[in-house]
């Protein structure tokens, strides 16, 4: 085995912290399944197997949460097409799933009758491969055929066929794509428009497809025909076809970085760039034009603000007319959240001080007619369309910390709801208060955060506690439920605690863009705020205060540790980003630049050094024990970010432990059983660090 037998620490620990990376002693764990990478993956996996797999209560637990994820309850979430609804579905019985439907109808029973459409596991088998669902995506608006994707222990990288609804089977000699991160999109059922791995030079920086062409059934993939050509330093490029009839179009989008893109409509061979900001969303809905902006927009004589919604007539606008309706604007505590489209109306979920709302849209004679819709007051709100084009039906799904998720089916213009579906009662919520508070960051901006304990909680700065944060990518943390949480965390005494940092979409883009690059600094300083307003308060105290993040979060709580190792006793890093010197080189790390800076540009590789973990951790400081955990398919944030962090706080006699699922991908496992098995040592080692 290759590591640190037969070598002492003072040797290994010289060139711990590379300039470039080049001479990294460790730079042979980024061979992601080399025999000697793996055989050092599973010695640590043996480690820390014993270790906490031998606990008392760990054999207990992990049952218990195989229980909660496998529970037949559980609501079977759907997405319509042509009359059924389809759902995928895991269970004990079930490992790697079954693809199924019946109609909305049924589907509102207790019971439902489910017709199996594919079985993964009769599929896995019947193949001998390793397959993960990675979903479908249907012929609109109603056609028979769908394409099917398919992924190899769970990562990123899918293989696609073509599958014949009716029949119940793949389509002989149809359309089918080997493994490739890929785009493919239906324009008609004679065509796809296919961006993916073309050859040599056709896959960008980043690792995604750089060419999308318009393939012909019956036609080789070599034979189709150009659409585009993105640059090799883009991100990646895409075409669709928008299905609503009346208003069908095609596009071609070229994403240049993570937050910046080109809109094209194709009309036969000709392209016609959308003129809107780089850093806006844009897409159609019927006859209107609606663009979502991360910046301030000065067009038409008027400024539109960062973080609103505005639309147009498209006809108009393409003919060069800029006449916009705001249909959102942002206030100091408020963000646009979530866009959803009906046959009539627009659904907008909004964000007020991490609370939820919904408004809905309706453009009537020429004008926007707006109305608030009564819904919950609490927790989470999520809204999806049944039928975008077909129906003014939606789903609303609610959910909160302590009552189990509900979905509703409703209807534009009304504010009924008819219950589906609720999740199960897996933990008595009697015990629990939830609280929202905030935390002073460093620069005097306040930071909400979301606290959950039992309602006897002692403020002696006792409780065992973990803080869980992300702050990146304009993702908001909301309140949820889960009874992986709340069965082992809660129920064993502890105090689960949510953070709201910069670099997420809480308060949109402004709040995300403030952690931005050469800011990244900002999240880290709101989140070890939160942990010291914990103390300050005596919810916790560092020897029972934990902290657990995955791949942005990792990299957060990663830079937590390094930076205010006294705070802490015990770290969760899952899947994540810790090597800033060569994150852009490795897996899809080069499209996040838009998000961290390029470590190639000596500016701003001179603020990456100043946090990136891996080159921030010394032998000569005590730090809280670590738990890393990562998947060998995870083909989005290279494990060896986690193996390389592991095998050098080792090298410098740092307290360590190590968890690599060997399939799993971006999500870390592959199946139910898999998910039990990681979250039972991540909460046994928790308790044990922190109780």
């Amino acid at each position: 085995m290759r590591h640190l037998i037969g070598e002492s620490i003072s040797e290994m620990v010289k060139p711990a912290h590379p300039a470039d990376g080049a001479d990294d002693p460790h730079l042979w764990l980024e061979e992601l399944t080399s025999a000697a990478a793996l055989d050092w993956v599973r010695a640590r996996n043996a480690v820390c197997g014993r270790e906490l797999e031998g606990k008392p209560d760990f054999a207990a637990l992990r049952e218990r949460l195989g229980t909660i994820l496998n529970d037949k309850a559980r609501i079977p979430w759907v997405s319509e097409h042509a009359g059924h609804v389809y759902n995928f579905w895991r269970d004990a019985t079930h490992v790697r799933g079954l693809w199924r439907r019946t109609t909305l109808a049924d589907y509102r029973a207790e019971a439902p009758d489910w017709h199996t459409v594919l079985d993964l596991d009769l599929l896995a088998g019947a193949e001998q491969e390793n397959w993960v669902w990675a979903g479908a995506s249907f012929l609109r608006p109603a056609g028979a055929r769908c394409l099917v994707f398919l992924s190899r222990g769970g990562g990123d990288a899918h293989v696609v066929r073509e599958f014949d609804l009716d029949a119940g089977g793949f389509v002989a000699a149809g359309f089918a794509l080997p493994e490739s991160k890929c785009s493919v999109r239906w324009l008609d059922a004679g065509r796809l428009a296919v961006a993916t791995d073309f050859g040599p030079g056709s896959m960008t920086a980043s690792g995604y497809p750089r060419i999308v062409k318009e393939w012909r059934r019956g036609t080789p993939l070599a034979e189709a025909s150009m659409l585009f050509e993105a640059r090799a330093d883009d991100l990646s490029v895409s075409a669709y076809k928008v299905f609503t009839p009346g208003f069908e179009h095609e596009f071609v989008e070229r994403q240049i970085g993570f937050y910046s893109s080109e809109l094209f409509l194709r009309s036969g061979a000709a392209l016609t760039r959308i003129d809107k900001p780089d850093d806006a969303n844009a897409y159609t809905v019927r006859d209107q034009l609606v663009i979502e902006l991360r910046s301030d927009w000065p067009v038409g004589g008027r400024t539109y603000p960062q973080g609103a919604l505005v639309a147009a007539d498209f006809a108009r606008f393409m003919q060069g007319e800029r006449d916009f309706a705001v249909l959102f604007t942002p206030s100091a505590t408020s963000s646009l959240d979530g866009v959803a489209m009906t046959a009539s109306a627009l659904l907008l979920t909004e964000l007020d001080k991490v609370k939820n709302r919904i408004a809905e849209l309706r453009h009537v004679r020429g004008k926007w007619q707006r109305r608030e819709v009564t819904a919950p007051a609490f927790g989470a709100l999520e809204v999806s369309a049944l039928d975008p084009a077909g129906s003014d039906q939606y789903f609303l799904t609610v959910s909160d910390f302590l009552t189990p998720t509900s979905l509703y089916l409703c209807q534009v213009g009304s504010d009924r709801r008819q219950a589906l579906k609720a999740m199960p009662v897996f933990f008595s919520a009697k015990p629990y208060i939830v609280r929202q508070f905030e935390a002073v960051s460093k620069d005097g901006t306040r930071v909400p955060y979301f606290v959950v304990m039992d309602r006897k909680t002692r403020m002696d700065g006792r409780n065992p506690t973990v803080l869980y944060g992300y702050g990146g990518f304009e993702i908001s943390m909301k309140p949820f439920y889960s009874g992986v949480t709340g069965e082992a965390w809660l129920a064993r005494g502890g105090v689960y605690v949510l953070a709201n940092i910069r670099g997420g979409g809480e308060f949109g883009p402004r709040w995300h863009q403030a952690a931005l690059k050469d800011q990244r600094q900002r999240a880290f300083d709101d989140f070890i705020a939160v942990a010291q307003d914990l103390i300050e308060h005596k919810v916790s105290s560092p020897p029972h205060l934990g902290i657990m993040g995955g791949s942005n979060g990792g990299l957060l709580v990663g830079a937590a540790m390094t930076q205010r190792p006294d705070l802490f006793n015990a770290v969760v890093c899952q899947v994540p980003l810790l090597d800033m010197r060569r994150y852009h080189k490795l897996l899809a790390g080069a499209s996040w630049m838009g998000e961290y800076g390029d470590p190639e540009l000596a500016h701003e590789w001179e603020y990456l050094q100043r946090y990136s973990p891996y080159h921030n951790v010394f032998s000569d400081k005590r730090y809280p024990r670590v738990l890393l955990t990562t998947s060998t398919r995870d083909d989005r944030v290279h494990p060896g970010h986690a193996r390389k962090m592991v095998a050098l706080m080792e090298a410098q006699g740092h307290d360590v432990l190590y968890w690599e699922n060997l399939e799993g991908g971006h999500a870390g496992a592959a199946n139910n059983d898999q998910q039990a098995q990681m979250w039972a040592l991540t909460y046994t080692f928790l308790l044990e660090q922190l109780r």
